[in-house]
């Protein structure tokens, strides 16, 4: 008996153009932010490629979609309010799923829902309570057929200069228990966060801060995956457990119009996961724009189990 679906992953998304910066907004980290946004990122991060991806991304007509972080730029009201009207854009919330990035809760932005106007991408369901989510906003829970997604939030508002994330004893010991779990159920743990969740993998100020007491975790539970976006390039770890291994795969931004550094053209991953007669295999497939920036292309096709 074969039982198959497709996962779509996007990732730092940074909707552009930035819009709804105000006096009242402007903050040393804003200001610099802004500062950045103007000078360089305005012309990597563009609305056209991004348009492009999405394109290319509902043509292959996947189960599923995980964004893994960073939809927004500096944390403003309108840029909440822009990225919700992307999101139903891409689907409903039953079909995808939303996860925080650092450039998401960027720094306190008083009186104002921030991320909580996503909040019907970022619920957890019927499956997820069965396991245990659902008394805090993450993690949260969903089971897409064999697979059950575990969404957590890296992302903290920071100082200046400082792109850190942070998941907190809480998050970390629920998370722990949702593996258990899950593994009893016979559920493909896929597990979505937006920092880089190993050690080693982000210099200090861009890295997840308690990713060694995650490593533990996963060392302990394990998970049959782990997505997530935040360096801007592609990447692929296998991270050993107890029995076996866990593929943990980081993926580069969806908007990205033009090259920058070793920063790769807008792209996404189909993540096939099939499970059959006992045995589980997890394809991965890259796909985003072509040379020219016009059009959309296979990548890389990858076996990561």
């Amino acid at each position: 008996m074969t039982d198959t679906i497709t996962l779509a992953q996007l990732s730092d998304v940074h909707l552009a153009p930035l819009r709804g910066l105000a006096l009242r907004h402007l903050n040393v980290k804003r200001g610099l932010g802004y500062l950045n946004w103007q000078r360089g990122r305005r012309h990597v991060h563009r609305r056209d490629a991004l348009d492009l991806v999405v394109a290319d991304l509902k043509a292959q007509r996947p189960d599923h979609i995980a964004v893994t972080g960073d939809l927004i730029n500096l944390g403003l009201p309108a840029e909440f309010e822009a990225a919700r009207a992307w999101l139903e854009g891409l689907g409903p919330p039953n079909k995808v799923t939303v996860i925080p990035g650092n450039h998401d809760i960027y720094t306190h932005l008083a009186g104002d829902p921030g991320v909580e106007r996503w909040d019907a991408y970022m619920r957890t369901d019927a499956w997820g309570a069965k396991l245990g989510a659902g008394n805090e906003r993450f993690p949260f829970v969903r089971r897409i057929g064999p697979a059950v997604l575990i969404a957590l939030n890296s992302a903290v508002p920071t100082p200046p200069f400082v792109a850190a994330g942070e998941l907190g004893d809480r998050q970390i010991a629920t998370l722990a228990e949702i593996l258990a779990r899950a593994e009893r159920e016979k559920l493909v743990r896929v597990v979505l966060i937006h920092h880089p969740p190993l050690v080693g993998q982000a210099p200090p100020r861009r890295a997840l801060r308690d990713a060694a007491a995650l490593e533990r975790v996963l060392a302990d539970r394990g998970a049959e995956l782990v997505l997530h976006g935040h360096n801007h390039r592609d990447s692929h770890i296998d991270f050993a457990w107890a029995r076996g291994h866990i593929p943990v795969i980081g993926l580069a931004s969806a908007s990205a119009g033009r090259a920058h550094g070793q920063e790769p053209l807008g792209r996404y991953n189909l993540v096939r996961i099939a499970r059959a007669d006992g045995a589980l295999h997890v394809e991965v497939t890259t796909r985003g724009l072509d040379a020219s920036g016009r059009g959309a292309e296979q990548i890389e096709r990858r076996r990561v189990t």
